[in-house]
């Protein structure tokens, strides 16, 4: 059966896959990733990336506890990121297990819980088979110290395996250092707001919203606007907001509370999938779809809404993410978020 071809994969190209994403980003791109990725963990107190020249071994640091009320003996992860154009090897990250046990030797900051190397290549078959092995990995890193440490570790000294450090190397504990796949990282990045961002694919599906009582929205300003904008169009007064449903407005009420959880579904999708700001932007534009037709002159409120609203839903809005989802109701209802963020006004507030 022949592929179905969309608009949009003439537009920008077939989707890449994550997995074949990452293999392309530049390797600030990779530690960003990284650190997004740890942002999506509740086990860990903060995160920092300080990757560079003077890292000391570590490009990301995962703190499980705030290492200021332990700043000699803090507890934390430690995250190697690698960028080759190929699996890691050994060779590629000997001086990598030099730093770490050198500058926790010297008290630099002590040795961490766990010491994950991360590539997008992934890790090699050798370097993995060392790291399910504590023994056969110590006397590989012993072996090859005096090549790849002892002058890489940092270019002021030599650093040899001897002494006072050869017996620190004897007692440290190997079975610290272990592995995260690319696959793991990409996938548990979705909770992250930036995962559409980066690897595209498109927005799930909206979670409904239940609509609650009107006890709880009653006090609510695009409520009492509402009430506010009826009793401009009739002559029977309505107190309270509960006797809207004996009303003839009762379909138009029903309807923008709808429209007004609407929208709010529509905020609930960006912000778990996105960023809220991306959100503000959709309502931004609906604003400046509907701030002139709101300013114009109307016999009553209750017209007014029905204007203003009857033109939220002709807006056509192309640049933002949630084009592909949104429906003429999410429009309607930004207008009473809107209402909400006292941006707009049906009756002017006494």
């Amino acid at each position: 059966m022949a592929e179905y071809i969309t608009s949009q994969q003439v537009s920008i190209g077939k989707q890449i896959d994550p997995i074949h994403r990452v293999k392309l980003m530049s390797p600030d791109e990779w530690e960003t990733l990284t650190e997004e990725w740890l942002d999506t963990k509740s086990n860990y107190n903060s995160i920092e990336q300080i990757g560079g020249a003077g890292d000391m071994g570590r490009d990301v640091i995962a703190y499980l506890e705030d290492p200021k009320r332990n700043p000699t003996n803090y507890k934390w992860d430690c995250y190697q990121c690698k960028h080759y154009n190929k699996p890691l090897s050994p060779s590629d990250i000997w001086t990598e297990f030099g730093k770490i046990i050198y500058y926790t030797f010297i008290q630099e900051f002590p040795v961490p819980n766990k010491y994950y190397f991360v590539a997008p290549q992934g890790i090699g078959m050798s370097l993995s088979s060392l790291l399910q092995d504590d023994s056969k990995l110590k006397k590989a890193v012993s072996d090859a110290w005096e090549k790849y440490c002892q002058y890489e570790i940092t270019k002021k000294d030599s650093i040899p395996l001897t002494d006072d450090l050869l017996d620190y190397f004897n007692t440290f504990d190997f079975s610290i250092f272990d592995k995260v796949t690319p696959k793991t990282i990409v996938e548990e990045h979705k909770k992250h707001a930036n995962h559409l961002l980066i690897f595209g694919g498109g927005l799930p599906s909206r979670k409904s919203i239940e609509i609650p009582p009107i006890e709880e929205d009653k006090k609510l300003r695009y409520v009492e606007q509402l009430v506010k904008a009826y009793n401009s169009d009739t002559t029977d007064t309505i107190e309270k907001v509960e006797q809207v449903e004996n009303s003839k407005y009762d379909r138009h009420f029903k309807d923008s509370r709808k429209s007004f959880y609407k929208a709010e579904e529509l905020r609930a999708l960006t912000r778990d999938n996105l960023t809220e700001q991306v959100f503000e932007d959709f309502k931004e534009d609906v604003y400046d779809g509907i701030i002139n037709k709101s300013e114009e002159d109307f016999d009553n409120g209750y017209k007014k809404v029905k204007e203003v609203e009857s033109e939220a839903s002709k807006i056509i809005i192309d640049s933002n993410p949630l084009t592909e989802t949104c429906r003429p109701a999410d429009k309607k209802g930004v207008c009473h978020h809107l209402i909400n963020d006292e941006k707009i006004s049906w009756i002017e507030d006494e």
